[in-house]
């Protein structure tokens, strides 16, 4: 990364704004668009739409129209038991017109609105669907060019066989789960033109010019701990959202909808290569597998895994699960819940560095509810001796409840990260000293009390597991077992946990000038720690013993946390560690699951290898991405989706690492030779700042950084760097000379 022909130089300083491209990245250009030229034909096939709590995924059936749809607090399960997340019901739209001509189904992300054109009978039929945040209800309009065209029946299904309620134009089932949860969901149908008819359950539609479906569902779900995570029956909420939602015209929905929206997504732009293809998505997908380049799609998935955030993760929810919000299986693959020991956190690796930080609250809410869970807790297997801190298992649901399979004692300290991530991003010191400074240094006492010292002096956790194998004797040899959650000291995944919150805590302490004191005891602590240990291969040794198998293909990397999401590892820092983590690397592969596939994406990004990283998103397109773009793990799983959008962050801006406490904002640090041209608007760096980019032929042309607060910054690139300060609402434009 030495481009020693070229120095960094700046030559302009304005007040921000005053760049040719905007801060909120509106002058894109090009389509985020995914699209084909059928409808789904299963449920992986079909386009997911969500408000960030009511997810639908709609299948764009001409003769049959189908949103198969979840609401995300629809569990079953306690605080004590796991349950599963479960599937609410269908809408159902069947028309009776002929089988169509010129068909095209699209998910337009610059509006997150679903769309389907065809003809039939000589009529040209449209149809466009969204999920609104500020109403609260899925909107699907279905319109021609010919009067009275529709004629047909609406339906609605139950997935647990509540009984189905026509009454005027509305459809309802209402229900309760075994847990006692009580679920309502309600489809209003306006027509204009025709008429509508109640007739046994459903809905028929006479020749109407006009069709709106206006869809609400809820649950008696809290979420509170506190009142035992129940609430009011939703059937007042649920009507009180169609009600408001019925007074206002489809275009004044559709307005209020894409606005919210796009003052979220339009914060950050991705172009890489020519522009989009013409070809359907699928197409394009499938000649990527083959092998074709194709940079515009790379960049597609990149913002489809924003576009995925923000609808399945808002204020005032749930955290998105292994699924998003999506599911539509009574028994979804590992209860579609929250597993902790990368996947809930890589669901949220994206937030803060692509400009959705407000999508990242909902993860808060859930840490400080969890907080409060497993302190009261009965279970003697997580119980905290000394009452200070908490953890948990692997796997949970929104209550707590979980499925038992294993103690996850660090997983505590590496949620509270993304508290630290958030005021890194923003500098907000209210949000870190109200909230995160508090979550973060109970659990820094948490493992002062757990602790202990090593033969050597060292600290080192007593009893930890790397996720998810471990050495086990057969005989003679030690072999690496799946699954084995044997207790070993020292393993490298929590002592390099524990070192990241250490120094979390250290500096969040710093930056509220509070704890002097105690601040001393975690820097020595910090310092007494077992660091990473290079093994007799050259690997970081992901055990404290040095039993690591160099044929080992391990889906998980977990002895590799201090390079990504950690700190404690870099080429810039401690480049002997870096090189042990290549070495590691290479000795897994670049076979794996969607999600690992991911991971080492932003792996191999760390170690500034761009070409590897995106070798790794190759094989990620290959066997990984489904027609729909959702990840395959398999199943499917969304983790891989953010996991691959954070992925690309890292591979073009960096700033996990400061220098005498002023962040370094990398630029291009893992640029591949497959994106050889390219721009990219509004990307987050820590300190409180937004970086556009633009390069050309491999070389950085020109970059616009923002400042938000107003903070010391220094710039790299290509081994040049540049210090200044700004003032809040200030920028630097820098050009690249010869």
């Amino acid at each position: 990364m030495h481009l020693k022909q070229y120095a960094l130089a700046l030559i302009l300083t304005t007040l921000a704004g005053g760049a040719e491209v905007s801060a909120s990245g509106s002058s894109s250009v090009g389509e985020d668009k995914l699209w084909y030229s059928s409808p789904a034909g299963k449920w992986l096939d079909a386009l997911p739409l969500g408000n960030g709590s009511l997810g639908g995924m709609v299948f764009g059936g001409p003769n049959v129209e189908r949103v198969q749809f979840n609401e995300q607090t629809l569990w079953l399960g306690d605080e004590i038991e796991m349950g599963s997340y479960q599937p609410f019901g269908d809408l159902f739209a069947g028309w009776s017109h002929s089988e169509p001509t010129d068909y095209r189904r699209e998910l337009d992300l610059s509006d997150a609105t679903h769309r389907v054109v065809y003809k039939a009978n000589g009529v040209t039929y449209r149809r466009e669907a969204f999920a609104s945040y500020p109403d609260q209800v899925l909107v699907m309009r279905f319109t021609a060019d010919k009067p009275g065209s529709y004629s047909g029946v609406i339906r609605l299904t139950d997935a647990h066989q509540a009984k189905i309620i026509a009454d005027g134009n509305r459809l309802m089932s209402v229900g309760r789960l075994s847990n006692g949860l009580e679920y309502e969901a309600q489809a209003w149908i306006l027509q204009e033109g025709g008429k509508i008819v109640s007739d046994n359950a459903t809905l028929r539609i006479e020749r109407s010019d006009k069709v709106t479906l206006i869809l609400a569902a809820g649950t008696s779900f809290a979420n509170d701990p506190s009142k035992n995570w129940r609430g009011d029956a939703p059937h007042r909420r649920v009507t009180s959202r169609l009600e408001a939602a019925a007074k206002k015209s489809f275009e004044q929905l559709h307005a209020a909808h894409t606005a919210d929206y796009r003052n979220l997504f339009d914060r950050v732009t991705l172009r890489l290569g020519d522009g989009p293809s013409a070809k359907p998505t699928n197409e394009r997908l499938a000649a990527r597998r083959k092998g074709d380049a194709d940079p515009d799609l790379e960049a597609l998935l990149f913002q489809y895994g924003r576009y995925l955030l923000i609808s399945s993760s808002r204020p005032g929810g749930l955290p998105a699960n292994l699924q998003g919000i999506w599911n539509a299986d009574l028994k979804p693959a590992w209860y579609s819940g929250y597993t902790c020991n990368i996947n809930l956190q890589m669901n949220y690796w994206p937030a803060e560095l692509t400009g959705l930080s407000e999508c990242h609250e909902p993860m808060f809410r859930w840490i400080q509810n969890m907080a409060v869970v497993y302190k009261r807790t009965k279970d003697e297997r997580v119980r905290t001796p000394k009452g200070r801190g908490w953890s948990n298992y692997s796997t949970t649901n929104p209550m707590g409840g979980t499925s038992h399979w294993g103690v996850h004692r660090p997983n505590s300290a590496w949620l509270v990260q993304h508290m630290w991530l958030r005021y890194e991003f923003t500098r907000n010191k209210e949000f870190l000293r109200t909230v995160a400074y508090p979550a973060i240094k109970e659990i820094v006492e948490f493992w002062e009390d757990r602790l202990v010292a090593g033969p050597d002096g060292k600290l080192i956790t007593p009893d930890g597991w790397s996720p998810e194998h471990g050495p086990v004797k057969k005989g003679d040899k030690i072999v690496l077992q799946e699954g084995d959650r044997t207790p070993h000291p020292g393993v490298s995944y929590d002592q390099q946990i524990v070192w990241d919150l250490f120094s979390n805590y250290i500096d969040a302490s710093a930056a509220l000038g509070v704890d002097p004191g105690y601040r001393a005891k975690v820097a020595s602590m910090r310092d007494r720690l077992l660091g990473p240990r290079v093994g007799k291969w050259g690997q970081i040794q992901e055990w404290m013993e040095d039993v690591d198998d160099p044929k080992d293909r391990h889906r998980h990397n977990s002895h590799l946390f201090a390079l990504h999401p950690g700190r404690q590892i870099s080429p810039l820092t401690t480049p002997e560690w870096a090189a042990a983590a290549r070495v590691s690397l290479n000795a897994r592969g670049d076979v794996s699951t969607g999600w690992s596939k991911a991971w080492k994406i932003n792996l191999w990004a760390r170690l500034y290898d761009g070409n590897r990283s995106h070798k790794l998103i190759g094989e990620l397109f290959k066997v990984s991405i489904l027609d729909n773009l959702f990840d395959s793990h398999p199943p499917f799983q969304m983790d891989g989706n953010w996991g691959y959008t954070s992925g690309v962050a890292e591979m073009l801006l960096q700033s996990h690492l400061s220098e005498e406490g002023v962040p370094l904002l990398h630029l291009l640090p893992a640029l591949p030779s497959a994106w050889p041209d390219g721009k990219v608007v509004g990307l987050r760096a820590r300190g409180g700042f937004s970086v556009d980019m633009e390069w050309k032929r491999g070389k950085l042309v020109s970059s616009v950084i923002r400042s938000t607060v107003g903070t010391k910054c220094r710039v790299l690139h290509a081994g040049k760097k540049v210090e200044f300060q700004l003032t809040p609402g200030s920028q630097k434009v820098f050009q690249i000379q010869e």
